[in-house]
C-alpha cells in the first residue's frame, strides 16, 4: 500500500486557517450568494465579450449626456473594477478548494483501501483458524451483509 498522504491536523492548525477565512470574509463583506437559478440565468463577461464590456462602459463613461439618467456609468466602471480585482483571487481561492478537496479524498481513500486489505487478512486469518481473528472478521464482515451476493471487495491500488 502507497501512502501519499501521510499528516495531521492539529485543532489548532484547523482553528488558525478558520481563522483565515473569518478574516478574509471580514476583509470581503460584500461577497454575495447566488441561487443556482441566477448563477445559470445571469449574462456572464467572458474572453468573447469582456473587450465589448471595456469599450462600452468607455463610452458610456466618455458621453454620458447620451444615457438615460437613471444608468450611472460609474457604478459600471466600479462593477467591472471588482471583477478584475476578484479574478485572481478567485483563482487562488479554487487551486486551495481542489487542494483541500483532493487531499481528503486521498486521505478518505488510503484509509479506506487500507481497511479493505485489513478485512482481507482477519478474514484468512479466521479462515485458517488464527486465535482471536474469527470475532475480528464478523465484526468486519457485517459491513458487507445484505449484499446482492458475498463479493470480498478488492482494495484499489492508487495510481503513482
Amino acid at each position: 500500500m502507497f501512502n501519499r498522504v501521510n499528516a495531521t491536523l492539529t485543532p489548532e492548525a484547523a482553528q488558525t486557517v478558520k481563522n483565515a477565512i473569518a478574516a478574509i470574509q471580514q476583509a470581503l463583506p460584500f461577497l454575495v450568494g447566488l441561487t443556482p437559478n441566477e448563477r445559470m440565468s445571469l449574462p456572464k463577461i467572458s474572453v468573447s465579450n469582456k473587450v465589448f464590456t471595456e469599450d462600452a462602459i468607455q463610452a458610456a463613461l466618455n458621453n454620458p449626456e447620451i444615457l438615460p439618467g437613471f444608468i450611472k456609468p460609474q457604478y459600471l466602471k466600479i462593477d467591472l473594477d471588482l471583477y478584475h480585482s476578484l479574478d485572481e483571487l478567485v483563482l487562488l481561492v479554487q487551486q486551495m478548494g481542489e487542494k483541500l478537496a483532493d487531499t481528503q479524498l486521498l486521505a478518505g481513500s488510503e484509509a479506506y483501501a487500507s481497511a479493505l486489505t485489513i478485512y482481507k487478512i482477519f478474514a484468512a486469518a479466521a479462515g485458517t483458524g488464527v486465535a482471536g481473528s474469527k470475532t475480528v472478521y464478523e465484526q468486519l464482515r457485517r459491513r458487507f451483509t445484505g449484499a446482492a451476493r458475498q463479493v470480498t471487495p478488492t482494495p484499489q491500488t492508487p495510481a503513482a
